[in-house]
This record gives C-alpha cells, structure tokens and sequence, in this order.
C-alpha cells in the first residue's frame, strides 16, 4: 500500500509541499514517464508540482504531451474547441496515423471513430455534441433533479440502515457505490425491480471503470457494455408502448432539431451519464468521508451547522479532484501559456493541478472548508463539456453527509486498515483519469437504538 504523501503534507505542514525544494523534484521527476509510471499514477501531486515548476504550460520530453498545470491556461483550452479537438479526452496522444500539417482537422473527423470512447458525449466536438448535450438536458431537467433528490432522501437511509448497527463498514463498496448507483438509476427511470441488477453490477466493478495500469494501453475501452442491452430494451419497449414514465421521455426525447435518435445513440447517452457520474460522485464521497474521519475539528463543526456542507464539498472537490484530467487535441497551431504549440500537440488538462494554482487559490494546498472562491475549481470542467451531471453529484454529496452526520455521533479512520493518524495508508486506483481510493474502512458511533456504543 502506498501512502498519499500529497494529502500528509497539505494536511499537517504549513500549507506549500512544494517547499521540499525545486531540485530534489527535478532529480525526482526528470526522468519519469508520467503516463507509464505506476507510482505517479497513484499519488500525482509531487509530480503536478514538478511540471507546474517549469510554467503552467510545459512539454513533457517522452511523449510531447502539453503538460497543463495552470488554471488560467486550463479554461483557455475547456472554451477554445475551434482550435481544441476533444476527440481524444479517454485516449490521449496516440492517434491512428501521424498528425501532418499545420491543421488536422480532417485527419481527426477521418479517424475519429477509430479512437477510444468515440460516439460518447467527453469525445464529441460541436455541432454533433451541442446536438448530444441538449438532448441530455431536456432529459435532466430541474423538475427531474427536484423529484430525484426526493428520492435520495430516502434511499441514503435504507443504505444507511444496512451498515450502522455493524459500528464499522468499508465505505465505498458498503455505501458510496450502492447508494449513487440506485439513484442514477432512479433518475433514468429503471424499473424499481431493475435497480438491485444495476446496484450489484456497479458494486462490482469497482475496479474496472476507466482503469488504466501502466499508461493508456490497459484502459477498460467499454466499461459499461452490461448495460446497453437493458437500456436498448427499455427504450425500445417505450417506443412501441409509450407510459407516462422517464423511460418513455428518455426513448422519445428528439434533438433540438425536432430528429429522433436512433436507439445506440440514446443507450449511450444513458450508459454515459450512469457511468461517469456514478463514478465521479463515488470518489467525492469518500475523499469527504476521509476527510471527517482525519480531522475532528471540521467533523464537529459540520455536525453543529449543516449550513457548511455545501461549501465544504466544493473545497473538497478543488483539493483532491475525483478526475485528474482530460486530453485535447489541437487541430491548427496555437499559443497557451506563452508556449507554442504545433498543430496535431496533445494537452492533458490537469484538473487538480489546476484547482492548486497558486495564482488562482490562496495557500492551494490548504484545506480551508470555509474558502470563499472554493467553487471555482474545475473539477466538473469547464465551458461546453461541464459535467451535465453536477448539481445531481452536489445533491447526492449533501445528502449523504447530512445523513451520516445526523445518524452518528462519530466518524473515524479504521487503524486496523489505514495505520495510525502519523503513518496512514490508502489505496488509490492506478488510473490516468480518475483520482479514487479502492476502499475507505470506516468505524462510528450510531446515534439510534441497538447501535453500538463505542
């Protein structure tokens, strides 16, 4: 097991783990391949100050690949898709053939669906994804999102009367997966008879989804395919036999231009965001449980005003980002960053880099659950590829914390698991996009009749 170094030194030293020193980090990472190395993949931070320490924007020598640590610069690339491509968010710099010439754009739109992940909304540029997007926002409507979290409601105390008596539980797998994978499901209208099928795939891969081991070769390409065949069902069925249900708004829901989509290009819509956004919020909630089990001072100060939840997952989400970043692909010559940057230049966003730019965020390697300018981080992304599922991850993130908070009296680390306060250890998942623990073992105190007492 290996140790989040990043997370110890933000948590206990005066706020900078850059002050270890440049040179000890430009001996440390000069010859590190950051896409290949699998300690690097585990814990990024020392390797996000390295490349941060040679500008916001910087070229790594192995691959090429436009190293972005700057928030400014990160922004400039989320809104300039005339020049940024998204093609390759999943599958980064290797391309089907050489990129040649001083614009790409045609040897992308020839190639593009020989890429990872093509067809799905993270890889598809305007206009076939200002088409995709809205229409997942005539699917997720305010009202839609208003009736969910009625539901979350309820369902984060069923989930939670399944683990409190035990006075322990391995948070993500016990809680955290469960819970958001019933809800999305929920949302998407599977059939209440449906959602235990649903509940136990996703509990089961909790080591599959967007893996990467050793670089981009070993990403999971579908990890998702259990689910097209239900979702083409549904769908199917609503279109012969309309209810006055989701599923049917799901099935019959027409791009803006009045089309209706064919059936794959509505079960990828629904396989995306039941994906995705299971897999991001899983990772939020448990860097937020982690975090009340570590500190008890923040745990004590929720549980007294609620009112602080809110702001206090935004914080949590700038300092430990669930994804790490996404890949852009530049179709003309461009300059990010006062770097210049050829036609066909792979840039990877570092998203939780981006959320510690000293020039954005004061002391950024401080948790402050009170920082006033906390949501502006971009760990949902920026401009047209912001996460269409944000505000459903902040509702479940709310919910579950004021539940959890309301139905014990304590939260802590398992030492048995983790090690003790001075020399703890978590396991992290060895992928390139996303940043989440493999498991979190929790013990607390159950505030209800029959829970235990210590």
């Amino acid at each position: 097991m290996r140790q989040d170094s990043a997370w110890r030194r933000g948590w206990t030293g005066p706020g900078d783990p850059g002050e270890e020193g440049t040179a000890a980090a430009m001996t440390d990472f000069e010859q590190v391949d950051y896409f290949s190395d699998p300690a690097t993949l585990l814990d990024p931070y020392p390797y996000w100050d390295f490349a941060r320490g040679h500008g916001p924007v910087w070229r790594e020598p192995h691959h090429g690949v436009a190293m972005v640590t700057g928030y400014d610069e990160a922004i400039a690339i989320y809104h300039d898709h005339p020049v940024w491509s998204a093609c390759n968010s999943v599958s980064g710099w290797r391309f089907p053939v050489p990129l040649a010439g001083d614009d790409v754009s045609d040897l992308i739109e020839a190639h593009r669906d020989e890429l990872l992940f093509a067809g799905e909304l993270p890889t598809m540029d305007p206009p076939q994804h200002t088409a995709h997007r809205g229409l997942l926002l005539r699917l997720i409507t305010p009202k839609r999102l208003k009736e969910n979290e009625e539901f979350m409601w309820r369902w984060a105390d069923v989930q939670l009367d399944e683990i409190l008596g035990a006075g322990r539980c391995e948070f993500v797998v016990d809680f955290a997966r469960p819970f958001t994978a019933v809800i999305i499901a929920e949302l998407l209208g599977v059939p209440e008879e449906d959602r235990p099928y649903f509940r136990d795939q996703m509990v089961g891969k909790k080591q599959e989804s967007y893996a990467t081991v050793g670089g981009v070769d070993a990403l999971v390409g579908d990890p998702f395919a259990w689910m097209h065949d239900a979702f083409a069902e549904y769908v199917e069925d609503r279109r012969r036999n309309p209810r006055d249900d989701v599923l049917t708004a799901l099935a019959t829901a027409t791009f803006p231009d009045g089309t209706l989509p064919d059936v794959h290009e509505v079960v990828m819509i629904a396989a995306n965001l039941f994906g995705a956004g299971q897999e991001t919020t899983v990772h939020l909630l448990s860097a937020s449980l982690r975090r009340l089990g570590e500190d008890p001072d923040v745990q004590r100060s929720l549980r007294e005003d609620h009112s602080l939840i809110p702001n206090y997952i935004e914080e949590v989400l700038r300092f430990d980002s669930p994804l790490k970043g996404p890949f852009r692909l530049a179709r003309v010559p461009t300059t990010v960053g006062e770097v210049d940057l050829p036609a066909g230049t792979t840039a990877k966003v570092f998203v939780g880099a981006a959320n510690r730019d000293p020039r954005k965020f004061e002391c950024p390697n401080e948790f402050r659950m009170d920082r006033p300018d906390a949501r502006h981080h971009l760990a949902f992304g920026h401009g047209i590829h912001t996460c269409v599922g944000a505000p459903l991850a902040r509702s479940e993130a709310r919910i579950a914390l004021e539940r959890l908070l309301d139905r014990t009296s304590d939260i802590r680390i398992s030492e048995a698991h983790h090690g003790p306060p001075e020399a703890r250890r978590y396991d992290y998942r060895p992928t390139e996009l996303i940043r989440g623990m493999l498991s979190l073992h929790l013990e607390y105190v159950s505030v209800e009749p029959g829970g235990p007492s210590a």
